[in-house]
């Protein structure tokens, strides 16, 4: 078998049994006035983080979401797009399909305000989208992309920009790796399948989308997922997987590069009141002011005297420089 085939039978096998716990324990479904999510559904909750971020989710936007799982996140999505179609859910695996059809069916009897005609869902892969160009606001998937080997992840990439509006959102939740990953463990279809050995380095992750086009990218969260330890995966030394929200806007790329926020800021210091660089950024003195890590860049080796640079925080919402 080709490793996606070994990633399809494990969850085939899956959806027919959940395994509780299978990715990140950590994450838990959203808090919402009126929403319930059914057991079942928690069961399967096989995601590193989420990829539902309500400030993202204003005026009920079409949502593709690829690799329903038990359909967690397709039901928080339909959450806010209330309409028959709102949410395309797309899945390679026959058996998750189904699963995810009696999930949201048990959904429609615990929410009253939630309908299955909201999600629509079809059989398909993440390269090859059963929708047209330029056709959805969103389009999102939690700890699929990993699994991918990195040729593949540009085709997945590459896919979603397509079926993008212009302006839409590409919002994924994915374990990166703090240093790359050995072969041996990269080759093991099993461990690949499970998101413990697919993952790429952060910069290397960075790098894939804004080759696939997308012009400014926000982190919405990073924190801790798993550690490969040295005994079990025949290491040298520990391993730390960190799982990474993003979301990744379908904009051009400026001409000096992509825009990616992370949480830093810029302080102006100096002897004016405000300060315009004649780049789109203005600061008032002592204020702190959110900046992409590019322009943080260049404000660290221009100005090192009248601007302090703070560190990345990982966790950022918007309202920035760009």
């Amino acid at each position: 078998m080709t490793y996606l085939e070994t990633a399809a039978q494990f969850y085939s096998e899956v959806a027919q049994t959940p395994q509780i716990g299978l990715c990140c324990v950590q994450s838990t479904p959203l808090q919402l006035p009126g929403l319930n999510i059914p057991t079942q559904m928690q069961e399967m909750n096989y995601g590193c983080g989420t990829t539902v971020h309500p400030t993202e989710l204003a005026n009920q936007p079409t949502v593709l979401y690829v690799g329903v799982g038990g359909g967690l996140e397709a039901l928080q999505f339909a959450y806010f797009s209330r309409r028959t179609g709102a949410v395309i859910a797309v899945d390679p695996v026959a058996a998750m399909r189904e699963a995810a059809s009696r999930n949201l069916q048990i959904a429609a009897q615990e929410n009253t305000w939630f309908d299955t005609s909201f999600v629509e869902l079809k059989a398909g892969d993440a390269f090859n989208l059963p929708v047209a160009d330029a056709s959805v606001d969103v389009v999102a998937q939690n700890c699929l992309f990993n699994i991918f080997e990195p040729a593949d992840l540009s085709k997945a990439l590459q896919e979603a920009y397509r079926v993008l509006k212009p302006g839409g959102r590409l919002q994924m939740s994915d374990p990166i790796a703090t240093r790359p990953i050995p072969a041996h463990l990269q080759q093991d279809e099993q461990l690949r399948a499970m998101c413990l050995s697919g993952a790429l380095t952060y910069d290397e992750y960075m790098q894939r989308i804004i080759d696939a086009g997308f012009g400014q990218i926000e982190v919405r969260s990073r924190r801790p997922y798993r550690l490969l330890d040295s005994q079990s995966y025949n290491l040298e030394e520990h391993l730390l997987l960190e799982s990474l929200d993003s979301v990744s806007f379908k904009v051009p790329i400026a001409e000096d590069g992509a825009c990616i926020f992370t949480g830093k800021t810029a302080i102006y210091t100096g002897d004016r009141e405000i300060f315009d660089d004649s780049a789109g950024h203005i600061l008032q003195r002592g204020v702190p002011a959110a900046v992409c890590d590019k322009t943080a860049n260049k404000f660290a080796r221009s100005m090192p005297e009248n601007v302090i640079v703070t560190n990345s925080t990982w966790h950022y919402d918007g309202g920035g420089c760009c």
